[in-house]
Order: C-alpha cells, then sequence, then structure tokens
C-alpha cells in the first residue's frame, strides 16, 4: 500500500461513534441552547473524530509511538479544554464530583495520564487489547478534563487565581518533559507492541522507507513530541494567565453619577 491509498482509506467509520458524537451535539444543544458556545463544542468533536476514527489512529495502533503520542496530546490535553470552553458560564461542578475541584487531584490526573499508560505494560496492552484502548481513551479524555478544570472552569470563582495557575501550568510542563526526555533517549522498550509492528494494512515498508521511520527513530519523536509541542500548549495557557492576571489587576473606571 502506498502512502497515498493509507491517507485516502485507512478511515475507520465506527458507527457508534459517529451515532455518540451525533447525539452529543443534539444533546448540547438541547441542554444549553444559546446559553453554549458551541463553535468549541463543535471543535471537540471534530478533534475527537480525528484522534479516533482518522488514519492517524491507524497508525496509533500498533505501527507508530509517535502516532500514539499524537493521540494523546489530542485526547488530555485539545479536547477537554474545548469541551469545558463550549460549556456557559454558570455551570459550576456537580456537588457529588466536587472532590475533583482540588488544584493537587489535578494536577496529578493531568501528569498521570502520561505517565501512567506510558508504563511499558500499560502502553503495550492498550496497543494490543481493545478493551484496554477503550478504557484508555475513556480515562485520557476524564482526567485531561480534571485537570483543565483548574484554571478554565466555567465560573470564575472555581477557577485558580492567575499566578497560581501559573505554577500549576509550569509544574506540569516540567513533569512533561522530563517524561518527554526519558521516552527521546531510552532504549527502544517503552511500548514493545512498536517495535515489530503487526503489518495488517500493508503499510510498514512505506513507513521504514517512504517515511523513514525505524522504531527507534519512532521512539524518538514521540518523546520529542510530549517534550516540545505539549510545553508550547501549557506555554499558551501560562500566557493566557498573564492576560487575565494583567486584566483583574488594572484599575476599572468609576461609574459616574450623574
Amino acid at each position: 500500500m502506498t502512502t497515498t491509498q493509507f491517507l485516502t482509506t485507512a478511515w475507520k467509520w465506527n458507527p457508534g461513534l459517529l451515532l455518540l458524537c451525533v447525539l452529543a451535539l443534539a444533546g448540547y444543544f438541547l441542554v444549553f441552547g444559546r446559553r453554549g458556545r458551541p463553535i468549541y463544542f463543535g471543535a471537540a468533536l471534530s478533534v475527537t473524530l480525528l484522534a479516533l476514527i482518522s488514519p492517524l489512529s491507524e497508525l496509533a495502533d500498533g505501527y507508530l509511538f509517535s502516532a500514539h503520542m499524537v493521540q494523546h496530546i489530542l485526547l488530555v490535553l485539545i479536547v477537554p479544554a474545548l469541551l469545558l470552553l463550549s460549556l456557559p458560564h454558570s455551570v459550576s461542578i456537580p456537588r457529588p464530583l466536587a472532590p475533583f475541584n482540588y488544584p493537587l487531584i489535578g494536577w496529578i490526573a493531568g501528569v498521570g495520564a502520561m505517565w501512567v499508560w506510558h508504563a511499558p505494560a500499560l502502553c503495550n496492552a492498550a496497543t494490543t487489547l481493545r478493551a484496554v484502548s477503550a478504557i484508555q481513551t475513556i480515562s485520557l479524555l476524564l482526567m485531561g478534563s480534571v485537570f483543565w478544570w483548574q484554571v478554565i472552569a466555567p465560573r470564575e470563582e472555581e477557577r485558580l487565581s492567575p499566578p497560581a495557575g501559573i505554577v500549576y501550568l509550569f509544574t506540569a510542563c516540567i513533569a512533561c518533559t522530563v517524561l518527554g526526555i526519558i521516552l527521546t533517549f531510552a532504549p527502544v522498550s517503552v511500548c514493545p507492541a512498536y517495535q515489530q509492528p503487526v503489518d495488517r494494512l500493508g503499510i510498514l515498508d512505506a513507513l521504514r522507507s517512504q517515511w523513514g521511520l525505524t522504531s527507534e527513530r519512532d521512539q524518538q519523536i514521540g518523546g520529542l513530541l510530549m517534550w516540545v509541542p505539549m510545553c508550547l500548549i501549557y506555554v499558551a495557557a501560562i500566557l493566557a494567565q498573564l492576560a487575565r492576571w494583567q486584566s483583574e489587576s488594572e484599575p476599572r473606571p468609576e461609574k459616574s453619577h450623574a
């Protein structure tokens, strides 16, 4: 199979997932109506489909560790952030879930999503077993949501203050950078399934010869993706916190009284 053939045919048209997205979109408008921000919700659904039904998903499913890493970044950092941004400002965390509003729990969830699922045994299981892969996908979305809630919760009073938010994001960036460095320079054994892929699609020769992705280089790219792009996302969020801090520190004009 050539690269062009792969990119045009390797789409997982999962009826269940597509139906779930349609129902989620309908439910969103039914619950929030005009109060929500549907552009963000639509973007979240689009990125979810990109991560789970596009050729990226096929590559992540046992072929390329780097594609697996891109998928993780989308599911942990991009989709949850877009989902939270789509909520009306009046939405608050339900009382039974109040413990998840503690910053330490959010930080552990966001950082742990990457560290735990890259333990060799779990990484390998998620790549080879469908049930574990489904659990991984759901857990990444949930853990990412708990992480982002601390800084972009719909209600201002449920967010960390800008200085605390900056520390929260910066330390998360450091933790993922450390993992990215380990993955970049570690022996090719982080996820054994990617060392000798089962070539069910006939694309392996193209990946190795045309794309130049040996298993060693593939893992290095995966580590670099966690190391650099992930931290750029954190940096963008830190800049948003700085802008929020600046806007809060500016004196508000007094209302004139007639």
